[in-house]
């Protein structure tokens, strides 16, 4: 189903990948958010992503810029925290689509998935949203040349190099 891959899913469909991506975002637990502002035009912001739970969340504080821009236009991409411009570590990025997430359930999974991560208390109260995922990347550099790992939802992961 088209736009409906969760993090489970992604799994599933593309192991390596998704545990090298998962890797990446993780190593400092900051990522960059872009989302689409009302005019169309693009806005980054920081965020801390959570893999848990076999998804991929994003807690943000209410009526925030990028928590109006995903509930207005869904469409977004997060980039893991780039430390590097050799991209030695590799650099990762995850596509999809934005989904609110309101049921009190989901709402204290999440709580108790962010207590466990983060070690702290998460701020309170909180807009969440799990990430529909259609495409990852990661970026490298092999044997001098450049190593991009591609999946889209639908298809198998794809392996290109470029020197």
């Amino acid at each position: 189903m088209a736009g409906m891959a969760n993090w489970s899913d992604v799994e599933a469909a593309a192991p390596e990948l998704a545990a090298a991506v998962k890797s990446r975002f993780e190593a400092y637990g900051l990522a960059i958010l872009a989302t689409l502002r009302r005019d169309g035009s693009p806005r980054v912001s920081g965020v801390e992503p959570l893999f848990a739970l076999g998804e991929l969340w994003l807690g943000m504080m209410p009526d925030s810029r990028k928590g109006i821009d995903l509930s207005r236009d869904p469409r977004c991409a997060l980039h893991n925290a780039t430390t590097d411009k050799n991209v030695a570590e590799g650099d990762a990025r995850i596509s999809g689509k934005a989904v609110t997430v309101t049921d009190p359930e989901s709402l204290d999974a999440y709580r108790a998935a962010w207590v466990a991560s983060a070690q702290i208390p998460g701020p309170e109260p909180f807009t969440l949203f799990r990430i529909d995922v259609t495409e990852l990347a990661m970026i490298g550099v092999a044997d001098k040349e450049l190593v991009v790992d591609f999946w889209r939802e639908g298809g198998p992961p794809t392996r290109t190099t470029r020197k």
